[in-house]
């Protein structure tokens, strides 16, 4: 064991450890981060980087609210590329019927303050004039936002290095016990606090945490500035994005400040190749096209799939990990943040810094407690 005790080890150098390690390092504590392969490489450059509230749930809804909000007072930091952009997002409704869960989703967003304007079908077609001409209307949430994550993690970590934490790549950790963390090469982090945010690789150093791989297919274009303006996302999205079937399309569009169009999503479940698979690519150009009737004339760049870690009820696991009958205090969970790993990056690096500091949190924890899965590790 090293003679140095570092306040926290963080396993996992993904966007979620990364902001974890500039939190706690912004609040005086000394960080060791500790990555199995690169930083930003896993799920964090899996996703579509999207900066979005997303109202499944009410925990959700303030994570990612707090996430947005977050990103929002960093916007002026950012490195120019890391690609962060205030497109905002167009909810896109096929049928009045559509319309109505547009207008209460209007109306929960006003009664918390976030801004949102419901779009008729007249004003979206001049917003967004490549969308397919018989759609009812949307949802406009301006505050919505895109960022290239794996820019962003690097970001910041720089900035937690800057204040003194350490980060060692290359790196994969075996097991831990109270006094920290064991590395493959037999190398240990001695540590007061411990943090899993290892994404899929949390579930091999916590038995019975019930992370499955939740495999998703993105295809981006080459430059085409203008062809869409914001991210567009049809209302299905979040019954696709939460649905427990083992496969799943749903319409989720971006345009990137290169000009490029980024194109999702699918989700599948009980897969365990990374390579993109033809027909569920298909089946979501398919879509995208529905939607876009002229991205057929675009050219694609590239195409790829990837996993990101899931919890069955689609919230993450923040917070002390529990042993039987006791509480494991200086042990603690950051995964599990599914496809809004980055999004809420920023507000689950708050409240994991509040638990393991003792101060009062803003947000509810209780939501993402890892005792709500009765871990016994």
């Amino acid at each position: 064991m090293n003679a140095h005790t570092v306040d926290v080890a963080i396993i996992g150098a993904g966007i979620v450890g990364a902001a974890l390690a500039l939190a706690l390092s912004q609040r005086g504590c000394s960080v060791t981060v500790v990555e199995a392969a690169t930083p930003g490489g896993g799920a964090t450059a899996q996703g579509m980087g999207h900066l979005v509230v997303l109202d499944d749930n009410p925990a959700e809804l303030a994570l990612s609210r707090r996430g947005v909000e977050l990103w929002r007072t960093l916007m002026h930091e950012l490195p120019a590329n890391a690609q962060y952009d205030t497109c905002g997002t167009l909810w896109l409704a096929r049928t009045e019927e559509d319309m109505l869960a547009v207008s209460r989703k209007h109306e929960l967003y006003k009664s918390l303050d976030l801004d949102s304007h419901i779009v008729s079908d007249s004003e979206l077609r001049q917003l967004e004039p490549n969308l397919r001409n018989d759609l009812a209307g949307a949802l406009r949430v301006p505050g919505d936002a895109v960022v290239y994550a794996p820019v962003a993690t690097h970001w910041l970590l720089q900035k937690a290095i800057h204040l003194g934490a350490t980060v060692i790549n290359q790196a994969a950790a075996t097991g831990w016990d109270a006094s920290g963390v064991n590395l493959q090469n037999g190398n240990s982090v001695a540590a007061r606090h411990i943090v899993i945010a290892a994404g899929m690789g949390s579930a091999a150093l916590v038995p019975g945490l019930p992370l499955r791989p939740r495999k998703g297919h993105l295809a981006i274009t080459e430059r085409y500035p203008g062809f869409v303006r914001h991210q567009l996302v049809e209302l299905g999205y979040l019954q696709s994005a939460h649905g427990n079937g083992m496969e799943s399309v749903a319409f989720n569009v971006q345009p990137r400040p290169t000009g490029q169009v980024l194109i999702g999503s699918t989700r599948q479940f009980d897969t365990e190749s990374a390579d993109v698979d033809p027909p569920v690519l298909a089946h979501m150009l398919e879509r995208a096209l529905d939607y876009l009737p002229g991205l057929g004339t675009l050219q694609i760049l590239r195409t790829w799939a990837g996993f990101r870690p899931t919890l069955p009820d689609n919230l993450p696991a923040l917070g002390a990990l529990h042993k039987t009958g006791t509480k494991t205090r200086n042990m603690w969970l950051a995964t599990g943040h599914e496809g809004l790993g980055v999004t809420t990056a920023l507000s689950s690096a708050e409240i994991l810094c509040h638990l393991i500091m003792g101060s009062a949190c803003e947000m509810d924890p209780d939501p993402f407690s890892p005792v709500r899965f009765g871990l016994t590790a």
